[in-house]
């Protein structure tokens, strides 16, 4: 049975049993969902400080978890660490972020970002280029609410989101619009009924690509084989045997 390791690399334990739950939602029977939350770092990441310790975080779940595991979905959208865990790790990684982008640029479609959090939207302009999007992305627009907060009230939320889809559909042109975030899990459903337009929810994207890896789809990306542990100084002994030349 293919096992998906799906990382929550911030620590609110919340947002891991949301993403958790409506993870096993969307998959086969057949696809085993194994959790796991950041041991250390910011209850959510909302910047750039608590994004770069969040990829620490997902490389110490990686390699506490790591036995038995088919794939990794970075159940983070923005994937902190994702180019580090490639690297790293020995099965197939795909992050939240990196699934909706591919998925929302589908057949030439130029696409909007609506996500909580208003230090993202630099952070996933980044992103964006970095995985070879830069020219289908219409735009980011951010809402004060950070993920947690709407997850935590998604009914008093829902409107400020639908209004910024709407205004992306109109004011930007925007062929589909992601809602992106794990605390947004399930909320995407509920934003199309009111626009004009695809909306494309990140769980939902992030657990279609991760059951083909753990399947054994080629992945999006290549791979040096990795050589000699690198010397270190003060990580984990889980941790430090996965860095490697």
């Amino acid at each position: 049975m293919p096992v998906v390791l799906a990382i929550n690399p911030n620590t609110t334990t919340s947002i891991t049993d949301l993403v958790a739950g409506h993870l096993r939602r969307c998959v086969p029977a057949d696809i085993t969902i194994v959790p796991a939350t950041g041991r250390f770092g910011a209850r959510y990441i909302s910047a750039e400080a608590s994004y770069a310790v969040a990829g620490h975080a997902a490389l110490e779940c990686y390699a506490e978890h790591a036995q038995g595991t088919d794939a990794v979905l970075l159940a983070c959208f923005g994937d902190p660490g994702l180019f580090a865990m490639r690297e790293a790790c020995d099965v197939p990684v795909v992050g939240l972020a990196e699934a909706s982008m591919r998925e929302a640029a589908a057949g030439g479609r130029r696409f909007a970002i609506v996500t909580g959090g208003r230090r993202w939207a630099p952070m996933l302009e980044r992103l964006a280029a970095s995985l070879g999007f830069a020219d289908a992305l219409a735009a980011i627009r951010t809402v004060a609410l950070t993920g947690v907060q709407i997850a935590a009230d998604p009914d008093a939320a829902i409107d400020t989101l639908a209004d910024e889809c709407r205004r992306a559909r109109t004011d930007n042109a925007a062929d589909a619009v992601i809602l992106g975030g794990a605390g947004l899990a399930g909320l995407a459903a509920r934003v199309m009924q009111r626009i004009d337009a695809p909306v494309i929810d990140s769980v939902e994207a992030g657990a279609r690509a991760a059951v083909q890896l753990a399947r054994g789809a080629v992945p999006a990306y290549s791979r040096i084989a990795p050589g000699a542990v690198t010397p270190s100084v003060g990580l984990s002994e889980r941790l430090a045997p996965w860095l490697r030349d």
